[in-house]
């Protein structure tokens, strides 16, 4: 039997509930294809921030990075500023795993409302995939007033470093600016991934970017693009603007296959695709670099004023998980989640949410002998 090692971070809010559902799908899974996950639990959030002020310290980021994959809950607390957790926690271990693919399957189950008419399961199943430690996400702007200023300004990755010296002189009396950082090298590899995704999809890749306007920085995303292309000669290509792309999600979501994107971009698009698949209830995502750590998540937020009522969905929750498993090589068995997470959507054996009676903990067991007995 093969064994897995993973890491698990339920979170805050609703995030221990919904991981733990998860792991029961998952360890079902194991059974059932013939694998086993060890579980290493991690006490990362906001508890362990108001009592100790650590986020994620260095020793626990470098003991993380002997795992494949992170099982990540969620995270936010009403009693923490926004934004510290998450960039705190979650941008930091993007970062330092260099997590450069942000995964997200837009697809509608069977048995879920869209709201879009007529649109029906088979015409809503593509993937976006977003870079995701670069462009305007990098952190790097400042603010000035009037008068005259120096600002110096970096970002260290792994795949390179790069340092700006910005004078500015100014007659306003303040001003905000953030620079937006693209790489070839970049902009490469997470198209490869993207490309070779398509490959096993049905072989077709769209850009994304805003060209048009922002020629500089998404002009050289668009001639990465273009030598990328030639070595999956039997993928299709096209380009499309992002404003452009909004509106076809909306009125022909079928167009669509695999999409690559910068990352700001990718973030807007993504959480319009979870809408029509059906809401944030059902949207899993990936942060992933194929050859080190990846973390796997439900992209909603830790809804605190549901903590402990055994109320949330954790569909989304135990999709990621299947992400998880994918990315560990068990597709199988990730396929198998979420045919068996369809299934209790049919059955609506689901939460109040979603028209059903089950409760939280209910979901988990429902699922996993869906699996084994399927």
């Amino acid at each position: 039997m093969t064994l897995y090692k993973a890491a698990c971070m339920p979170g805050d809010g609703i995030g221990p509930e919904i991981i733990a559902e998860g792991r029961k799908v998952l360890d079902a899974a194991g059974e059932k294809f013939g694998f086993d996950i060890e579980w290493t639990d991690y006490d990362t959030g906001a508890e362990k921030y108001l009592k100790t002020g650590e986020l994620i310290t260095e020793d626990e980021l470098k003991e993380l990075s002997g795992y494949p994959a992170i099982y990540f809950g969620a995270i936010g607390d009403e009693r923490v500023k926004p934004g510290i957790l998450e960039k705190g926690i979650l941008l930091s271990m993007r970062f330092y795993f260099d997590e450069y693919v942000n995964l997200r399957p837009v697809k509608l189950l069977k048995g879920v409302e869209t709201p879009l008419a007529n649109k029906k399961p088979e015409d809503i199943d593509f993937v976006v995939v977003r870079e995701n430690t670069e462009d305007f996400y990098v952190g790097i702007g400042s603010r000035a007033k009037a008068g005259k200023q120096r600002d110096e300004l970096s970002v260290m990755r792994e795949l390179y470093s790069v340092k700006f010296g910005v004078d500015v002189e100014t007659d306003a009396d303040e001003l905000a600016y953030q620079i937006g950082v693209l790489s070839r090298q970049g902009s490469k590899r997470v198209m490869d991934y993207a490309f070779s995704l398509a490959e096993s999809r049905d072989k077709k890749v769209t850009s994304v970017d805003k060209a048009n306007v922002l020629t500089d920085v998404y002009g050289l995303w668009r001639e990465v693009f273009e030598e990328t292309k030639k070595s999956y000669p039997d993928v299709a290509t096209e380009y499309n603007f992002v404003d452009a792309v909004t509106m076809w999600f909306v009125k022909n979501p079928e167009w669509f296959d695999v999409l690559v994107t910068p990352n700001m971009f990718g973030d807007i698009i993504t959480d319009l695709g979870a809408m029509i698949q059906g809401g944030l209830g059902l949207a899993p995502g990936g942060n992933i670099n194929p050859k080190g750590t990846s973390m796997f998540e439900p992209i909603h937020g830790s809804a605190p004023k549901y903590r402990g009522k055994n109320v949330a969905n954790p569909l989304a929750t135990i999709w990621a998980g299947s992400l998880l498993l994918d990315t560990l090589g068990e597709k199988e068995a990730a396929n198998a989640v979420v045919s068996s997470i369809e299934h209790s959507i049919e059955k609506k054996a689901v939460t109040r949410d979603m028209g059903g009676s089950m409760r939280t903990s209910d979901i988990g067991e429902w699922i996993s002998k869906d699996i084994l007995n399927g």
